[in-house]
């Protein structure tokens, strides 16, 4: 409560400063801020004061708090910049983060920052910029220390207290050769111990896991995850070292594929921002509604086929909610189990095969006992032993059935190389409603003499 209190009168102190245009005062309050919170005021404020801060600030003190600002954000406040300004702050970033913004930028815009840049900063960026969205390229940034296996310990401090500053690990160092190729990684640790006149080819790791350029930025997520590394080097097929990932923008590589997964689990193109109009929340959820619309008009369909059923036994449509309900809710939990599953890479082929087997034992202890519960209910409540058996059998059969398209639906999908995420809760829900309903009514049919 004290911090929240001591946090309050800063950003109050702040804006009195900004008001009052006392950029001395601003400055030295501002800049003892963690540039996360410098980002968080700064996007709350009026533009008339962010106008201000441009005036107050350095590029290159701009660019730290532009680093912790959202990515769906952050385009509003290079365009309100002056556009040389904007370009001094580009060149100032960390390379793989003004990629990772420029990215989000119209083609014309791009253009027109790189043109106005710094030479040798528009080139890096430029270098990452043609990499496929997601890839490692994309995310990799090309502020790293590399060193010769040639080098001796000594040279390579030397080059550490040189290019450190700028890099933005000092932990590793990758090894190359005469060619540039990725031969090994040295630690700081590894040059400490060791004395000046050693080489570094006989102190460095030769056993170097790496990710190729083209690899997708989840698959180097997972990586870094199961090595506990801080950073992994990037190389092309000639195993020519490019660049580094380090744990910080994976991080952000996480949380954006778990808002994708999350998304597609919603059935939505995005997920909705709080900030956001109607209109564009609407837009993004339609498509999926509208192609929902017609498996549900798929299922009011098979119902009609039923009619005769219907006619002679009507109290048979009061369970049908409960069982395409029971059906859907099975089938969605059996999807996350296995979406999960397949985003955080723990299933390899047995993997899959265990998953199958495990959900449709699920399925059938499930489907077993929701099926033997809803028989005695309904016998007690309507008296009659065959329409409770008819509905347990049916709910038994939903569930097995459900709980196996919920696993199977997504390993299916990540078989073809689509997006396991697309299997949608309301699209699995919806499937589900189709089959349960076949059951029960196919079931019924058959045993109509016993239930008239």
């Amino acid at each position: 409560m004290e911090q929240n209190n001591t946090q309050d009168k800063l950003i109050q102190a702040l804006q009195h400063a900004l008001e009052k245009e006392r950029i001395e005062e601003f400055r030295n309050s501002f800049l003892d801020l963690h540039p996360y919170e410098q980002a968080q005021f700064f996007t709350e404020i009026e533009p008339e004061d962010r106008f201000k801060v441009y005036t107050y600030l350095s590029p290159e003190e701009i660019s730290d708090l532009m680093e912790h600002i959202d990515l769906e954000d952050i385009e509003a406040f290079f365009t309100e910049m002056d556009p040389s300004f904007a370009a001094m702050v580009f060149s100032d970033m960390a390379t793989d983060d003004a990629v990772d913004i420029l990215n989000e930028m119209e083609k014309d815009k791009v253009a027109s920052f790189l043109t106005i840049m710094e030479k040798e900063a528009a080139d890096e960026i430029k270098q990452l910029l043609h990499y496929e969205e997601k890839t490692a390229g994309s995310i990799m940034t090309t502020e790293f220390i590399s060193v010769y296996k040639t080098q001796t310990v000594k040279q390579t401090m030397d080059q550490l207290k040189k290019e450190g500053p700028d890099a933005e690990t000092i932990y590793y160092m990758y090894v190359v050769d005469e060619d540039k190729r990725l031969v090994g990684v040295v630690s700081l640790r590894d040059l400490i111990i060791s004395d000046f006149d050693t080489l570094i080819e006989d102190i460095m790791n030769e056993k170097i896991v790496h990710v190729s350029v083209a690899d997708d930025q989840e698959d180097v997520a997972h990586m870094i995850r199961d090595y506990d590394f801080l950073a992994v080097p990037v190389v092309d097929f000639q195993k020519h070292l490019l660049g580094i990932i380090t744990v910080d923008d994976i991080l952000d590589v996480i949380d954006e594929e778990a808002s994708d997964d999350y998304s597609k689990l919603a059935g939505i193109a995005d997920v909705d921002r709080p900030d956001g109009n109607s209109f564009t929340a609407a837009k993004k959820r339609l498509p999926w509604l509208i192609i929902l619309l017609f498996l549900g008009m798929l299922t009011a369909s098979l119902i009609g086929q039923f009619e005769n059923t219907l006619n002679e036994v009507g109290y048979l449509a009061i369970f049908i909610p409960l069982i395409a309900g029971m059906a859907g809710n099975t089938g969605t939990q059996a999807l996350a189990v296995a979406v999960r599953g397949l985003a955080t890479g723990e299933y390899g082929n047995s993997g899959k095969l265990s998953l199958i087997l495990r959900e449709a034992g699920t399925g059938l202890i499930t489907g077993t006992v929701c099926g033997i519960v809803i028989t005695v209910v309904i016998f007690l409540w309507y008296d009659n032993f065959y329409l409770g058996l008819l509905v347990g059998i049916s709910i038994m059969a939903a569930l097995v059935v459900a709980t196996l398209a919920g696993s199977l639906v997504p390993l299916l999908m990540d078989r073809l190389k689509i997006d396991p995420a697309v299997a949608s809760g309301p699209f699995i829900t919806t499937i589900n409603d189709i089959i349960s309903i076949l059951i029960y009514f196919g079931i019924a049919t058959a045993f109509m003499n016993l239930l008239t």
